[in-house]
């Protein structure tokens, strides 16, 4: 039990210090905080009459005019009262002392502000009279403010990771004139295809349950303390959530039926209106602001949230000051910490350190201050393998070229398309047993843990129900950069199925240990996971309309996973491996085609899933390299 409240508390603790608390990176330290700012506190009023608890921290330095850098959360202002003062302000220590004032809001329902709570409440374009959604709370809050607070510059910033990231972004559309930039950080875009809880419509079962079992707990009122934390009764994920029973049962099981949004998951297990509605991808045209969009290739939550606001920024508002930043970092790695590595992987280079100097910092200290700001580019990169920086005029860099890399027998991935053989039927196949499911990561945790996207995955190339193609050893440089299409054309003898597919850089056999070595890791040969997700197979025409596979015929599978930037060196191979579970970090497909959510013990059962590798079937993926 003790191993598990620590684990639980561990969790709870990085996640909310990471995405909610209003003070990251290098401490400022509670002395500079106090001597250096004054604290007021206000309930602003918004267009429908309810109130937003909202502090502000303003220079005792009256001697110049500051701009105002705001950011609304969910996860509470704290601390509260206008004599008690956090040990930070702003994205970076870097900010408090270049003089700022700072806002934190408590968003509507959320704490000690009025109203009802909404999860990603859905953006309102067509509004009447006093009608609000997120970006009429941001508008009028800047009005509030700007009308209030002495000695700004009139220029306003706004900035948030992971949730308060998804609210910086609500209010750089339909921008208040006074709103002139805007860092939407690993932000929340949409709950179903690609962020935090689903990826292609499969649920990402530990990071939901662990993060609605704190968060969406019931608030009938204004308060100010934590929810208590779930003690899961064990530190194994793996054996919690295999015995977790029917998923919409979960809810009245552990938390006597108090969260709702669980509730709503369950309802929804399509692309329906209530997931669509909560899409904030389609409402970024006509975006004013200057837009600096933040990510980690390796953010386990929102990498794809990070990747969509700049495409779609892009897309729907061409004319926008639109630029896009990438490191290797964890779900807002970039705000604390050097950033040097992740796991067992090195990056030889202080990145988070760097990018608070020489990017953030510069971006909002030129459009709120008018400083002068060296030529930045588009996108701001980050090449993994070769650890090095990159600056693009546009992501992915307009030089790429496709590659296709082929499956082909005895475990080879090429650049040739497979050849006919006499019998016409060449495959690989595996069986899924749902109830011996692969894990994730090779170690007992009790949720989705960061490290997981570098994980080696040596583990999971010996299992049997795990398919394996690589490459030879590379002769030069491969640079990987952007999206990766994967085709696959399958049966199953079920009538559903999950496909994850990965993407691997193999190390040779003889790549040095790091040191010092405390965990005593061998990296010779080590399968360093640079990219998987998985297609819940039902979706794979459609998220809207599921549809069963039909046993024994052969099915397409398409989709793409997130972008990638990445060198595999001389001496490293390509791999590629396929499967059918990635147990608990996705919730388990039955291999029926039935609810999920409400799949009884029967309903899951074994299947056997077969991979073409024909001239007409050939399995592939697709991948853009740099020449």
């Amino acid at each position: 039990m003790y191993s598990s409240r620590l684990a639980a508390f561990i969790w709870f603790a990085v996640y909310f210090w990471v995405a909610s608390a209003p003070v990251v990176c290098w401490a400022q330290g509670l002395a500079e905080v106090k001597a250096g700012y004054t604290k007021y506190e206000y309930r602003i009023p918004m267009r429908d009459g309810k109130r937003l608890f909202t502090a502000v921290y303003v220079p005792k330095d009256d001697s110049k005019k500051y701009p105002i850098l705001i950011k609304r959360t969910p996860y509470s202002v704290r601390p509260y009262g206008p004599s008690n003062y956090p040990n930070d302000l702003g994205p970076s220590a870097l900010f408090a002392r270049a003089g700022y004032i700072f806002v934190y809001q408590d968003v509507r329902g959320r704490w000690m502000s009025e109203g009802e709570f909404v999860n990603m409440r859905p953006h309102r374009p067509a509004r009447k009279n006093d009608e609000i959604d997120e970006s009429t709370d941001t508008y009028d809050t800047i009005e509030f403010l700007l009308k209030t607070i002495p000695n700004h510059n009139g220029r306003v910033g706004q900035w948030g990771i992971s949730y308060p990231g998804f609210y910086t972004v609500t209010g750089m559309i339909e921008a208040h004139p006074a709103l002139k930039a805007a860092s939407p950080q690993a932000p929340v875009t949409d709950w179903f295809v690609g962020d935090d809880f689903h990826h292609n419509g499969a649920l990402f079962l530990p990071h939901l349950f662990n993060f609605l079992a704190r968060f969406d707990r019931p608030r009938p009122q204004p308060v100010r303390k934590f929810d208590p934390n779930f003690d899961h009764g064990t530190p194994d994920g793996y054996d919690f959530f295999l015995k977790l029973g029917r998923l919409n049962e979960a809810n009245q099981r552990f938390f006597e039926g108090k969260l709702a949004f669980w509730e709503d998951v369950m309802k929804h297990g399509t692309y329906d209106d209530f997931w669509k509605a909560r899409n904030i991808r389609q409402h970024l045209g006509n975006v004013r602001p200057a837009v600096l969009t933040v990510g980690g290739w390796y953010d386990a939550e929102n990498l794809f949230g990070a990747l969509e606001v700049y495409k779609n920024i892009k897309k729907h508002s061409p004319k926008t000051n639109n630029r896009l930043v990438m490191g290797p970092w964890i779900h807002g790695g970039w705000s604390n910490g050097d950033g040097d590595s992740l796991g067992d992987v090195s990056f030889n280079a202080k990145t988070a350190e760097y990018y608070r100097k020489q990017i953030e910092l510069p971006f909002f200290e030129h459009h709120l201050k008018g400083e002068k700001l060296d030529q930045a580019p588009e996108a701001w990169v980050f090449e993994m393998g070769t650890n090095v920086w990159r600056k693009y005029d546009t992501w992915p860099p307009r030089n790429v070229k496709s590659r296709k890399l082929y499956f082909h027998p005895e475990g080879v991935l090429g650049d040739l398309p497979p050849e006919a053989t006499k019998d016409g039927a060449a495959h690989d196949e595996y069986i899924s047993d749902p109830t011996r499911p692969v894990p994730y990561i090779n170690k007992t945790v009790i949720g989705m843990v960061t490290e997981y996207m570098t994980a080696d995955q040596r583990f999971a190339s010996q299992r049997p129900d795990v398919l394996v193609y690589q490459t030879p050893e590379l002769e030069r440089d491969v640079t990987v950069a952007g999206p990766i299409e994967v085709d696959l054309f399958v049966s199953t003898t079920g009538t559903d199925a999950d496909f994850v597919v990965k993407l691997i850089d193999v190390y040779p056999g003889d790549y040095p240990d790091p040191s010092p070595n405390p965990a005593g890791v061998k990296m010779g040969g080590y399968q360093q996971l640079i990219r998987g997700d998985v297609m819940r197979g039902k979706f794979r025409d459609s998220f809207e309309k599921p549809i069963p596979f039909v046993s024994g015929k052969a099915a397409t599978v398409r989709f793409t996973l997130p972008d990638v930037y990445h060198t595999f060196r001389p001496g490293h191979r390509l791999m590629v491996q396929v499967q059918s579970t990635w147990f608990p970090l996705v919730d388990r497909n039955p291999q029926t085609f039935v609810d999920i959510y409400s799949a009884k013990a029967s309903d899951f059962k074994k299947a056997t899933h077969r991979i073409f590798r024909t001239p007409d079937m050939p399995s592939r993926v697709t991948v853009p390299v740099l020449p």
